[in-house]
């Protein structure tokens, strides 16, 4: 012991050390303890180091810690070390971190009031503890409500439910639930819900018997038992409540800051309710029973609000108006009867003062008279033995018996509400066993503790005693169940206690013998107590300071009572008189019903009796006199006291069950933790006694296999044996060396306490050892692999230093070898250099010589030509003189005359240029002016080409000119001689020259000012045009934006119609599914009431057959031949029924029969409603998929092409063919064994083949073909006439008729393809007109464009957008128009080409069957041998129908459909079969026009497939064979039924099939329906068989074994992950799947609805391993993350495997996926959370919040979440919108859709075997 002390307490360890403010504190060793040692030396969590002294004389180390995996744990016992600062500290962390407010310890469930809702109540949360073992899940109320339900229907034993605690702890609260709980979970047998009275009763129970105290704003201040009745099949049948110690005295005083009972203030705050003026009421501040407190209101409370609510429940319960205003008026009266001030008269008597308007009030209300009740208020009667006479009270003693008579009218009222509750709640059913929830106040302790407070914790006594010996009982159970020796635990026995309260000469005992004394008092009666049991009795104590007080030691505290009032309140004294006034009053009936079976007034009880039907349970007086009178004068303390006693039994007979509710802290915060409080509450309510008795014996328990797998690291593999029960003890006898802490049973360890804490460290180091070897062993290879890469770069850095050393040494050569040949080269350049020079001067010199005699000679020859060339000038110039004055001279002459004409046509330019002025005077249009200088710049343009053509010629011209000008000029120098002598005349015309020159240079300068104006005109009209060119860009440019605003307009336009139209689809789409869903819920509740309505006929038919016997009642369902109804007539036919057996049915509840038929009748209309909305979406649906049918024209042209592609490819087989046969025709070719023969063989067998695979291509191409085979016809007939003899040739030449015949159905063939070719040109040449035609359209569409833009550009920019977008609208609905247009038209076609393809489909079978017969080769039947094949014989005139006789009907549906065996059908027969016969039938009663029989027939076969899976609803094969027959059924009544969109994939005889004189859609409408109720049937069938398998099989069960690790678990042991025999393992879930597969395929399922099975199959798989996980705390780890992403995984592998990866069922899975990701993911940084966030999308806020609180380490390595990162997750999410719902609904399915799945299974060829005994069916 020593030594494991030593060895525990080391430096480092963690104890926990008395704290004044934290009651514990946390504390971490410094130093090792040694023993010997007087301290220890202690560092805080704060860092603060400190010494810790040890108690001298006891020596006792302080607690040690628990490992922080222990931390959290749901049930305290499975703590290694269980004392009080563990438990507090277990309790704190998992209410504050985890917000987790139950955690059991042991047998009980501790529940913390969190002061917030949660949302861990609702019926997914009841569902999902439902049938679950109570250690399996999280604790919960309802796992305890569970467990008290199983054991009451398991052991047939009557359970109890304890619930105590605090005021304000929850207590009521926590019975609410575990109500509810028995309600939802075993339904009600009656019509009203138990639990829903029950909980209305809560409004009232709480208005009269609840008040604020200063702990509690709705404290409970009466005590209640409430017995749930159950029946035989252990369903509520009805429930009653007992009270206990009402607190009678506050209703006359009322401490500070309290209140009295809410009904009071309620009636004062509604006092201005016209129906309330009659009460004289006003403010509750202006009565005394209500103002004592000083506190009349309560935060957040509307007393009106609340007082509608206590009336409402009042009429809930039965209670009507009248009886309502009667219990009101009682209590205004008691009100007003508290303001009656007495005063006093003398020190004798008192009086109160006449006419006092409360008493005036009270006597009014109560229908007294004002005289008798004054008089009895201030007076009692006095009887001795011989007379009687009336003695006067003083006025404290008046005021005391006032105060009485308020108290008892009080709990007289109280007492007829309760029973009233009760007559509300009673049954007739006889009850089998009921479980009782007490809810009773807790242990309590105040500064003034009075007689209420004694009685409660004499109560608490009693409780807490019971509780330890049921707590011992169980440990006892448990050590002789597993063979350990059996030692008696110490445990504290509070019987002492109980007789210092109740035994004789106890407290209660001298309390009745002081009340009945005369002049008894407290102070005589504190002596008493002082002198008897003093000084024998330890449990009792006497204050120093007080002489009228006491103090008893309670198993919880010591408490100190005060005396004062002890004796008033035990005796409870009323004056008679004033009794028998209140009997008295004759107009107030309620007031006489609740003083009728008065008491003597002397002592009426205070204890409230028990109303019901069990007499076992409830308190009744005796109705003999001496009894009655023997009882009157039992006191209250007498009455608690056996009420209590008679409690104790009730529980004792019962199974206990505890529920301890702790309040957190006093100031009602949410999750706020007061260790101080709570640790009052947890030594009061005996959960630390519960630690104590577990920690004295063996409080930890594992199994063998469950300590191997978790010690496993601590054995050696010799240790590990093949018996792992020798196996542990082997080990642990190594490991623990004291035989006593730990003993062995037949299936368990036990251990002491600490040493699981022990084994942990022991386990801990040897694996923190371990990772110190891996952690050495990886850094010895990380620091040799450094190593190694260190020597490798050194030896490579060596190498290349070397390598760069040597190639320096190499360029140094290089560079000194270089360097002599660049001096030697150097030399030899300087020295040629200066050489060169040398040469260069003395050529220079030579040079330049030469050059200078050469330049001398030069210019001497220079001189002489230059005075020749001036020679010659000067002679030139002077003959151009003369010819320059004769120039001038003509040119003269013609100036003048150009100057005449000049000035006659500047007059022209003056007159046009005023006529231009004035025309731009008069006109200034900017428009014309346009026009007109475009037409002038038009003209001048045109002119300056005549100007220049003009220009041109006369150049020309002037060339002609020049050379006859220097021909003249030749002859005037012949006569220049002449000119000589006219020299005299010259002068005279020179000066005449000069004069023409004048006016020429004045002609000149006009013509100067014409051009410059000309010139700026011209500017400005260029000026004018680029301005105009620039408004005309911009106006382009306005233009092209415009159009491009407008196509991206309308490109945003046509995506966001797009867009619309697809939301519109999604919409669409979302709404179909939720009124399928919708649609779908309401025919599982009529499938309900329907299986109601049978069990009330067949209870109908019981009484009927017990009244008459021999009498069997027919099923009102069953359909008869001589009276018409349809499916639904059933509900006419049972009203009928039920007014016939009025005498039958008067045990039956008619109203309840009522109410279902209207029921019915009002689903029958909602299911119309929505059965039209359904087929009104579908048709939406269909008109929204109807564009897409296009895409099926594309396939016959694919198809044609294929087949021109085998054509040529039968074209060259044909020619090879012709070539063989036409070479070796002489040989003997054609003969067998012949090459030409085997290869015509060959090319024979290939085709053969080929028109096997085409043979698909042939059936669709076969409408073509009959539309074209007249022409076919005459085709053949003229090529037959007009064939080349070639052909005919080659015919005679293949002498085999089989070769002959392929032959000539090869040339059909071509003629065929060829004549198709020509169709498709043809077709061809149609569609390139249409395509112009079209092209001619769309350019006449631009033209319309271009035309509205240009009116468009005129038009402001507003209204021309507007414009612009209606016309886009104008243009696309056009657009659509023509589209539906082309729609309708090739509807129409596709119609007609059907009707060709039913009219001509008979010929082309039987052309096809004659082409198609047996045909085999004669090499086939030399090479193959010929085995015997079983053909049967084809009936041709049948035409797919049965007939049968009215009378074999019923034969019909009992051989088919009653008695017939899924598994022989399946296995034997073609998938189907039932529905084909059926249909068959039904196919014959349509071709006869039988109404009736079709009538029948279809009525019978529903009913008749109701009736079997009603019968065998739970056998997943029968459900999944009907559901696979009734799709097939409801398949072949569309296919078959002519409608267009389900014909289409019909060959021509199935076309020949269909029904011809009944639309049967009403009927297809009916089966549908009933596939819905099957499969809904089927989901059910498969959800109770997967069930129990995937908690075990995806979250129990190690898939990967040594992943998950085994933490210690306390008494509540969870259901073990070793897989042990009959242990549901992920195998068995696949298995049952594949089974589940191969049985709907086998029964003929259609994939699509297969597809949508697995995805349900999948949704419940994870919907049920999610909210199980949500559940279970010891679930949420990495390693069991790991395991459910493997599980999940094989999932999905079995999906692929089957090809079902499409169906959706995966997707189902993500929200399970996600929470395993979450699990293994880091969980510490902002990062980490902002991946979680965008990966947990699939998953709820409070799912996350859920797992990441739950997530808990199963070793010391890993680390919890904290909670600032769970803060910051919900930070982040906070903006989602979704359910704040925690589980997935598992009850949710899926709506099924039934997709049309035609068969080409032909009707003809169905064989009816004979085991299905239909010999009475004829084939038609």
């Amino acid at each position: 012991m020593n030594r494991e002390l030593e060895y525990m307490f080391l430096k480092c360890a963690r104890v926990w050390i008395p704290d004044v403010e934290e009651v514990w504190k946390s504390a971490e060793l410094t130093k090792d303890y040694k023993s010997g040692d007087v301290s220890l030396q202690l560092m805080l969590e704060d860092g603060k180091n400190i010494e810790h002294k040890l108690d001298p004389k006891t020596k006792n180390l302080p607690y040690l810690r628990n490992p922080d995996i222990l931390v959290g744990e749901n049930d305290l016992t499975a703590l290694s070390y269980l004392h009080e600062p563990a438990v507090l500290h277990n309790l704190k962390v998992r209410f504050i971190d985890s917000k987790l407010i139950y955690t059991y310890c042991g047998i009980v469930l501790v529940a913390i009031n969190p002061y917030e809702t949660l949302p861990i109540y609702g019926t997914d949360i009841i569902n999902a503890y439902s049938g679950q073992n109570m250690g399996d899940m999280d604790p919960h109320i309802f796992a305890v409500a569970e467990e008290a339900y199983k054991q009451m229907a398991r052991d047939e034993r009557n359970q109890s439910i304890i619930v105590s605690g605090e005021s304000g702890a929850g207590k009521t609260v926590s019975a609410k639930y575990a109500m509810r709980y028995f309600a939802t979970v075993s339904g009600s047998a009656s019509e009203a819900n138990v639990e829903e009275k029950v909980l209305a009763s809560n409004p009232i129970m709480e208005a009269i018997g609840n008040a604020k105290t200063t702990r509690n704003d709705n404290s409970s201040r009466f005590g209640k038992y409430i017995e749930i009745g159950f029946d035989n099949r252990y369903r509520i049948i009805g429930a009653n409540m007992r009270t206990y110690l009402l607190e009678k005295s506050r209703v006359v005083f009322q401490a500070d800051e309290e209140r009295n009972y809410h009904i009071f203030y309620q009636l004062c705050a509604s006092a201005h309710l016209p129906e309330f003026k009659a009460l004289k009421l006003s403010s509750a501040n202006d009565f005394l029973y209500t103002r004592q407190g000083r506190s009349p209101v309560i935060d957040g409370v509307d007393d009106t609000k609340e007082l509608c609510t206590t009336r409402n429940a009042f009429s809930l319960l039965g209670i009507n108006e009248s009886y309502q205003m009667g219990l009101f008026q009682v209590l205004a009266a008691i009100l007003h009867l508290g303001n009656v001030e007495i005063k006093d008269r003398d020190a004798d008597s008192s009086v109160i003062p006449p006419n006092n308007r409360h008493l005036m009030a009270f006597c009014e209300l109560v229908g007294v008279t004002y005289q008798d009740m004054s008089q009895w208020l201030c007076h009692r009667k006095l009887k001795t033995a011989t007379e009687t006479y009336i003695k006067p009270l003083p006025r404290l003693q008046a005021t005391n018996a006032r105060d009485a008579l308020s108290k008892h009218i009080y709990a007289k009222l109280f007492n007829w509400i309760v029973e009233h509750v009760n007559k509300a709640l009673v049954t007739n059913v006889k009850q089998h066993s009921f479980i009782g929830v007490l809810d009773i106040y807790g242990f309590e302790t105040f500064e003034i503790n009075s007689f209420e407070q004694f009685c409660i914790n004499y109560a608490n006594e009693k409780l807490q005693q019971q509780f330890n010996m049921h707590v011992f009982k169980l440990e006892q159970e448990e050590y002789m169940k597993e063979q350990i020796p059996w030692t008696l635990i110490d445990f504290y026995d509070n019987q002492p206690c109980i007789n210092l309260i109740e035994a004789k000469m106890g407290i209660l005992d001298l309390l009745d013998e002081e009340c009945r004394m005369p002049k008894g008092s407290d102070d005589s009666w504190a002596q008493k107590l002082y002198n008897t049991h003093l000084k024998t009795c330890s449990l009792f104590e006497k204050p120093r300071m007080s002489n009228r007080a006491f103090i008893i030691q309670h198993f919880a505290d010591k408490v100190e009572y005060q005396c004062d009032g002890f004796l008033e309140k035990n005796k409870d004294t009323v004056n008679e008189e004033q009794i028998n006034v209140m009997k008295a009053s004759k107009k107030f009936d309620l007031l006489v019903e609740l003083f009728q079976d008065e008491e003597k007034a002397t002592s009426p009880t205070g204890q409230v009796q028990g109303t019901g039907g069990r007499t076992r349970l409830s308190i009744k007086p005796d109705k003999s006199r001496d009894t009655s009178s023997k009882e009157h004068k039992k006191t209250v303390g007498c009455q608690f006291r056996n009420s209590l006693q008679k409690l104790m039994d009730t529980l004792n007979a019962t199974t206990p069950h505890y529920v301890r509710c702790i309040k957190p802290n006093d100031f009602k915060l949410a999750f706020s933790f007061d260790p101080k409080r709570a640790v009052q509450q947890l030594r009061a309510c005996g959960v630390l006694e519960t630690i104590r008795i577990s920690a004295a014996g063996f409080p930890s328990r594992w199994t063998y296999q469950e300590f191997f797998s978790r010690y496993r690291v601590l054995m050696k593999q010799k240790d590990v044996l093949a018996d792992k029960k020798l196996t542990c003890k082997n080990v642990l006898e190594k490991l623990v060396q004291d035989q006593d802490k730990y003993q062995f049973g037949k299936t368990k360890i036990f251990f002491r306490a600490g040493q699981v804490a022990y084994l942990e460290k022991l386990r801990a180091d040897k694996l923190r050892a371990a990772c110190i070897r891996i952690q050495k062993t990886i850094r010895c290879w990380l620091a040799r692999k450094k190593y190694l890469r260190k020597r490798s770069a050194a030896i490579t850095i060596q190498r290349f230093t070397r390598g760069y050393q040597a190639r320096c040494l190499a360029k140094f050569l290089r560079r000194t070898q270089a360097a002599t040949i660049i001096q030697k080269y150097q030399r030899m350049y300087v020295e040629r250099k200066r050489y060169k020079q040398k040469q260069a001067a003395a050529l220079a010199m030579q040079t330049i010589l030469r050059a200078y005699m050469a330049r001398q000679k030069y210019q001497a020859l220079l001189r002489e030509h230059k005075a020749v060339i001036i020679q010659k000038h000067i002679r030139g110039w002077l003959a151009r003189c003369w010819y320059k004055r004769c120039l001038e001279a003509i040119v003269y002459l013609q100036c003048c005359i150009r100057r005449m004409r000049a000035k006659r046509e500047l007059k022209k330019l003056k007159i046009e240029a005023r006529s231009v002025e004035h025309f731009k005077k008069l006109n200034k249009g900017m428009e014309n002016k346009i026009m007109q200088l475009q037409r002038k710049i038009d003209e001048q343009s045109k002119e300056n080409r005549l100007v220049n053509e003009r220009l041109v010629g006369l150049e020309s011209s002037y060339t002609v000119e020049s050379e006859r000008m220097r021909g003249e000029l030749n002859r005037l120098r012949g006569v220049e001689e002449d000119a000589k002598n006219k020299a005299n005349q010259v002068s005279s015309l020179l000066e005449e020259l000069e004069r023409l020159k004048k006016e020429l240079s004045g002609t000149q300068q006009e013509k100067k000012t014409i051009e410059d104006w000309a010139q700026s005109y011209r500017d400005e009209m260029e000026k004018m045009v680029a301005e105009l060119k620039d408004q005309n860009g911009l106006l382009k440019k306005e233009k092209d934006d415009l159009n491009r605003l407008i196509q991206e307009q309308s490109q945003q336009m046509t995506e966001k119609m797009t867009r619309a139209i697809a939301e519109e689809t999604q919409q669409l789409e979302t709404d179909l599914n939720e009124e399928r869903s919708r649609y779908q819920n309401l025919l599982s509740e009529h499938l309900r009431l329907e299986e109601k309505y049978d069990d009330l006929k067949e209870e109908m038919a019981l009484s009927s057959n017990v009244s008459k016997p021999g009498h069997r009642r027919t099923d009102s369902t069953h359909s008869s031949n001589e009276s018409e109804y349809t499916y639904n007539s059933e509900y006419a036919e049972l009203e009928d029924g039920t007014r016939g057996r009025e005498d039958v049915t008067r045990g039956i509840d008619t109203s309840l029969t009522l109410k279902l038929q209207k029921r019915v009748t009002e689903l029958e209309q909602d299911k119309q409603l929505l059965r039209n909305e359904l087929e009104n979406r579908e048709e939406q649906l269909q008109r929204a998929s109807a564009m897409a049918r296009g895409a099926e024209l594309e396939y016959e042209s694919l198809k044609r092409q294929e087949l021109e592609s085998e054509n040529k490819k039968l074209k060259h087989d044909l020619e090879e063919m012709r070539k063989s046969l036409l070479g070796n025709a002489a040989t003997g070719a054609g003969a067998p064994g012949s090459p030409a023969y085997k290869v015509l063989l060959e090319q024979l067998n290939a085709s053969c083949e080929e028109l096997e695979v085409r043979k698909e291509e042939v059936l669709i191409l076969r409408s073509q073909l009959v539309s074209q085979k007249e022409a076919m016809h005459h085709k053949d007939e003229k090529e037959t006439m007009t064939e080349p003899s070639v052909y005919k040739d080659d015919v005679s030449k293949l002498k085999d008729d089989e070769v002959k015949q392929a032959y000539v159905g090869l040339k059909d063939t071509n003629r065929l393809l060829e004549h198709q070719l020509q169709t498709q040109r043809r077709t061809y040449d149609n569609e390139v007109e249409s395509l112009r035609s079209e092209l001619q359209n769309v350019k006449e569409e631009n033209n319309r464009q271009q035309q509205l833009l240009a009116q468009n550009l005129q038009l402001p920019p507003e209204a021309r957008i507007e414009a612009s977008l209606q016309h886009e609208i104008t243009r696309l609905t056009n657009e659509n128009l023509d589209l539906m247009e082309q729609l309708e038209k090739q509807d129409r076609t596709i119609r007609k080409l059907k009707k060709q393809l039913k009219v001509y489909s008979k010929r082309i079978g039987e052309m096809g069957a004659g082409q198609t017969e047996g045909q085999t080769s004669p090499g086939q039947m030399v090479d193959e041998p010929i085995h015997p094949v079983n053909i049967p014989r084809r009936e041709k005139d049948f035409q797919g129908m049965l007939e049968y006789k009215k009378e074999d009907e019923m034969k019909l549906v009992k051989n088919l459909i009653l008695e017939l065996k899924p598994r022989g059908v399946a296995v034997n027969l073609i998938p189907g079969l039932p529905a084909y016969i059926l249909f068959m039938c039904l196919r014959h009663a349509d071709y006869v026009n039988d109404d009736q029989k079709v009538r029948t027939l279809l009525t019978s076969t529903i009913n008749s497939i109701k009736k079997i899976l009603k019968k065998r609803g739970d056998d997943f094969e029968t459900v999944s064979f009907w559901l696979a027959n009734t799709c097939r059924f409801l398949h072949c009544l569309k296919q078959y039924s002519g409608d267009e969109q389900f014909m289409k994939h019909n060959t021509s005889r199935q076309n020949e099939h269909c029904l011809s004189n009944f639309d049967l859609a009403e009927y297809r409408q009916v089966i549908s329906d009933l596939a819905i109720q099957i499969y809904q049937q089927l989901i059910k069938c498969m959800e109770n068989i997967l069930q129990p398998m995937i908690v075990s099989g995806m979250l129990e069960h190690e898939t990967i074994q040594g992943v998950s690790g085994v933490k210690p678990t306390g008494l509540r042991k969870r259901t073990s992950s070793i897989a042990d025999e009959g242990t549901y393992t992920l195998d068995s879930i696949l298995r049952q799947l594949s089974a589940f597969h191969s049985t709907m395929c086998q029964h003929g399922t259609d994939p699509e609805l297969i597809k949508q099975v697995v995805k349900q199959q999948f949704y419940i798989i994870g919907a049920v391993t999610l909210n199980n996980l949500l559940l279970r705390k010891d679930m949420c780890s990495w390693s069991k993350g790991m395991q459910i992403r493997y599980n999940v995984s094989q999932l999905e592998e079995w999906l692929r495997d089957k090809g079902l990866m499409t169906c959706g069922a995966k997707e189902t899975l993500e929200p399970l996926i996600q929470a395993a990701q979450l699990l293994q993911v880091k969980k510490k940084t902002d990062e980490d959370a902002e991946a979680i966030c965008s990966m947990c999308h699939a998953l709820t806020t409070a799912q996350i919040v859920k797992v990441l609180n739950l997530y808990t380490p199963v070793n010391e390595f890993e680390e919890r979440v904290s909670v600032a990162f769970i803060r910051t997750i919900q930070t982040r999410l906070r903006d989602r919108c979704e359910s704040p719902q925690l589980l997935m609904d598992t009850k949710m399915i899926y709506p099924v859709t039934f997709p049309f799945n035609p068969s080409c299974l032909a009707l003809e060829t169905i064989q009816i075997p004979s085991s299905l005994n239909l010999a009475f069916l004829t084939r038609v």
